[in-house]
């Protein structure tokens, strides 16, 4: 399965969700190797108060949308852990795409972000919204209920911009190059493309959780 690189912006959905309902149990819990991730040097920071897991995504990747169902479920019961913290960073593979990271952040910071997070995937990959242009944006959320002035407001806040650009960097720390990405604490990084499946992905996040946890 490819994911979504830099300046990689034609690929299609190239039968990911069928991948994910697909796979047999024992591909997802397969002892972990060496080629199923990458180890981050130097690592990037991180808090030390819990182990920290990141979906590295960008709205308009089809594969990041295909990918949603199965993490969701999978950081649900993630939550379950009182050490580990999980979140999602919007990355901008190109500086047009810096849009949607401003849209993602704005949306968090009005409480909005589980309610319309999903909506705003299926708008880019089912309704065929591209959401390229401050005011296509702003409209789609006030169609979606948002108030206007109230989003227009957040969207175009310094405190926004400030979350914009320290995505950025944990990107950068990261060494984020294409997406959907998971890293783990700083120190690893996998997807479906690396671990050879979606599912197989999250089994191999989870397995580098352990490792996290034992300081290995």
């Amino acid at each position: 399965m490819k994911m979504m690189k830099r300046r990689d912006f034609s690929v299609g959905l190239a039968g990911l969700g069928l991948a994910v309902a697909q796979l047999p149990a024992l591909a997802q819990n397969k002892p972990l190797a060496a080629a199923d991730f990458s180890v981050i040097e130097p690592p990037a920071p991180v808090s030390p108060e819990k182990i920290e897991v990141i979906e590295f995504f960008w709205y308009g990747c089809p594969h990041c949308f295909a990918f949603e169902p199965a993490l969701d479920a999978w950081a649900k019961k993630l939550a379950a852990s009182p050490d580990v913290h999980f979140k999602r960073v919007p990355v901008a593979l190109h500086p047009t795409l810096v849009i949607h990271q401003r849209l993602f952040y704005a949306l968090e910071s009005m409480g909005k972000l589980e309610a319309m997070h999903r909506k705003v995937f299926d708008a880019m990959h089912k309704d065929k919204i591209p959401l390229e242009k401050d005011e296509d944006v702003i409209e789609f959320m006030a169609k979606n209920g948002l108030p206007r002035e109230q989003f227009a407001k957040a969207f175009t806040s310094f405190a926004v911009n400030v979350k914009t650009k320290q995505a950025t960097r944990q990107a950068d720390a990261y060494r984020i190059e294409s997406v959907p990405t998971l890293g783990v604490h700083g120190r690893f990084t996998t997807s479906a493309q690396q671990a050879g499946s979606p599912e197989r992905a999250l089994s191999v996040t989870s397995q580098l959780i352990e490792r996290a946890r034992k300081g290995a």
